[in-house]
């Protein structure tokens, strides 16, 4: 009996208690160059003609910590442009717009009209077309000829676009000029909408389809690379830190004063004069370099999922936890409230009778060591059987307290 209570102590000792990380053992180091005492000394390598050095991204990014730069920015004026348009949907078996959508009639009148024939509007039923709004994504260097996706979308009240295809329909950009053409049969993507006899089933979205490939380009936008003497790179997150670590491998690889960090957004980088006819090939070379970038200590909650993600290496102060679960449950029954015998104007009621209830779990402490990573705390409350929800009661009351040393994000 007294070995069984033994044991008891020394496991709820080691739940309560918080994991410390575990110690690396670090290489042994011969200079300050960082390399291993053991490790063969390097070979010279001999830049290529043009006065740059090519050097990729490490084969296993995860283990040095460095990615793509191509990962971490985007080029200056290098982006997808969306298109927009207007078009109509045929061949709808019975689901297309009502009377009630007006410009519906007056675009198939007016479609009917450029093919030369001239019917009223008013004699016109649209039940088996429907008007829709077209959109795509036109990218950067799309050439004409290329294909896009396109997504369709009622306008009108169509009840489902199954069976529809979209006629030719022009898509605009935000300059009014037509880049692309659309057409073509509509997918609903396994959706669909049924009704008769006062019942009616619908799968997924009915009124909003797809159209892989459906539209051709027909005008490229403008965009040279050709002659540039520099390009701008956008981070996609900007950061202090970034911006100097992808300034200091760009010198380290191409050579100082190529680029220059203008703003926690934006790097500049410098074409080589020998290197100014082959802008692209630079650019390819440059996106390729490794770069190391910090992860900003974030922890993001979701309170309608349950879901806690931790972004870095984030750190706890000295705290102790204590949290508790309070359940209140409240019942409503029904009596029967009747007159007595003979008596003159009595009725018989129902009375509502409520009850409430109250219920605490005992209270769990726990305490926390400088230093401890949220990690370890989550892992050591899950096996207290601290549910979802109430850890992120805990991470938000530790960042209320100044524990939690991270932005605190809930979506």
């Amino acid at each position: 009996m007294r070995r069984w209570k033994a044991g008891l102590v020394i496991s709820l000792l080691l739940v309560l208690l918080p994991t410390a990380p575990f110690a690396q053992d670090a290489p042994p180091v011969a200079d300050g160059t960082g390399a291993p005492a053991d490790a063969p000394a390097a070979a010279e390598s001999t830049p290529p003609a043009g006065g740059y050095e090519h050097v990729p991204a490490p084969a296993d990014g995860n283990a040095l910590g460095a990615v793509p730069l191509r990962d971490l920015v985007q080029i200056h004026g290098v982006r997808e442009n969306q298109l927009v348009g207007y078009g109509i949907v045929v061949g709808l078996n019975g689901t297309g717009d009502g009377t009630q959508a007006k410009f519906t009639v007056q675009s198939i009148a007016n479609a009917l009209r450029r093919m030369g024939v001239v019917v009223p509007a008013a004699s016109i039923r649209v039940r088996n077309a429907a008007a829709v709004m077209v959109t795509a994504n036109l990218p950067a260097f799309a050439g004409p000829g290329t294909r896009l996706d396109v997504n369709v979308a009622s306008l009108g009240d169509a009840k489902s676009l199954t069976g529809g295809t979209l006629l030719m329909t022009p898509m605009r950009g935000p300059d009014g000029v037509v880049y692309a053409i659309a057409q073509g049969a509509i997918s609903l993507g396994g959706g669909f909408a049924a009704q008769g006899g006062g019942a009616s089933v619908a799968k997924n979205h009915p009124t909003t389809g797809t159209i892989p490939g459906g539209a051709l380009v027909e005008r490229a936008p403008e965009i040279s690379l050709a002659g540039r003497e520099s390009f701008r790179l956008e981070l996609r997150r900007p950061d202090f830190e970034n911006a100097f670590r992808i300034e200091r491998a760009l010198d380290a690889t191409f050579g100082p004063e190529l680029a220059s960090a203008l703003d926690p957004g934006t790097v500049e980088l410098k074409v080589p004069a020998a290197l100014r006819d082959r802008p692209m090939e630079f650019l390819a070379a440059a996106l390729d370099v490794g770069v190391e970038p910090t992860v900003p200590a974030r922890v993001v909650l979701n309170e309608r999922t349950g879901t806690v993600v931790m972004g870095g290496d984030v750190r706890l102060s000295a705290a102790t936890i204590s949290h508790g679960n309070l359940t209140v449950a409240i019942t409503r029954t029904a009596d029967v409230s009747q007159p007595l015998p003979f008596s003159e104007g009595g009725q018989t009621v129902v009375v509502p009778r409520g009850e409430v209830e109250t219920a605490e779990e005992p209270t769990s402490s726990l305490t926390i060591e400088n230093g401890t990573r949220v990690a370890d705390l989550v892992q050591a409350l899950g096996r207290l059987g601290v549910t979802t929800r109430d850890m992120i009661a805990i991470l938000e009351a530790l960042r209320a307290a100044g524990s939690l040393h991270a932005a605190l994000v809930v979506i």
